[in-house]
Parts: structure tokens; sequence; C-alpha cells
């Protein structure tokens, strides 16, 4: 089984095989996470979104990564453009995304906060998510090794800390609970 790892940095410096942008389902890479990607990775990404066009909140699309240290960048639509993410477009998202990087046989993603920061949606709301879809993806059968979580700045990385913190403890008393 794959592993969830969580980390505090810059998504556009890692080296996976795929990086997410919390995008918006017209693909359209204003600020924030997308923002970073797009300048950062060079405006080959934002035209490959552009050709493949806009999809529904919920989905995610598959383009190059440009000059970022990833192969590809899978853009998870957890909102309209100019819109608000909601839990399930954020849970729809994730999962799309994951599903991508399995079907296209990749080893390893890292993945922003989707939904949260210009998304509206709460840190802790978005960590819940990301992490729930994440840990149930690895418990089936996947390509994937590692699912990464890049949080930028301490506090965030806390919150995602926490939570899957405790999953885990949640998952060690429901195991405990089975042996009684």
């Amino acid at each position: 089984m794959g592993r969830v790892t969580l980390l505090v940095g810059d998504i556009t410096e890692q080296s996976v095989d795929a990086i997410v942008n919390a995008a918006n389902s017209s693909l359209i890479m204003g600020s924030g996470v997308a923002g970073a990607i797009r300048d950062r990775g060079g405006e080959s990404i934002q035209a490959e979104c552009e050709a493949y066009g806009a999809v529904k909140v919920g989905e995610a699309a598959l383009t190059g990564a440009g000059q970022l240290p990833a192969r590809f960048v899978i853009h998870a639509a957890g909102m309209e453009l100019g819109g608000v993410a909601d839990v399930d477009g954020v849970r729809s998202s994730v999962r799309a995304s994951l599903e991508l990087a399995a079907r296209k046989g990749l080893r390893t993603i890292a993945f922003p906060a989707v939904g949260a920061g210009i998304g509206g949606l709460a840190l802790q709301r978005s960590a819940e998510i990301s992490i729930e879809v994440a840990r149930a993806h690895l418990a089936g059968t996947t390509s994937l090794e590692e699912i990464r979580f890049v949080l930028l700045g301490e506090p965030a990385f806390r919150v995602f800390e926490m939570v899957n913190d405790a999953v885990k403890v949640a998952e060690q008393m429901a195991r405990l609970e089975k042996r009684r």
C-alpha cells in the first residue's frame, strides 16, 4: 500500500510525476496555486488548458508541466471560475485527480490544499476531504506509491498533520475493536 506524506514547501518545486493544480472548471490559471504553476512552469501549461477546454466541477484534466520539475500537472476542478469551492466539488476533483494519475500509471503525486485559499473552503475541511479520499484511494488497486500534500507554511501543515494523525488513530482504534 502507498503512503500519504505531508510537508511544508512550494508545490512548484516538487520532483514528482504530477503536481495538482487547484483549478477552476474553465481551466483558466489566474492566481493562487494556479498562478504560481503558470508563472514558474511557463505559458505552455495555460495553452494546453485552453486546448483541452473546460471541464465540469469535480473533474480533472492532465497537461504537461512546462519548465517545472514534475512531469505533468493535473488540474483538479474544485470550483467554477469566480466561484467558491464546496465539499462535493473538492471531494470529486481530488478523487478524479487520483484516478487520472492511476490510469496514467503515475507513482508520485503532490497536492496543495485543494479548495482552500481562493476557493474559500476552510483549511481543515480541505484537509479532511483530501486525506480521506487519498487514504481510500491507496486502500484500493493503484499505481500510486506516494500521495504528497505540500502545504505553504507551517500553520497549514499543522492542520493537515492534525487531521492525518486523527485518521491514523481512528484506524488503529477500529483495528483494536475488531480484535475484541
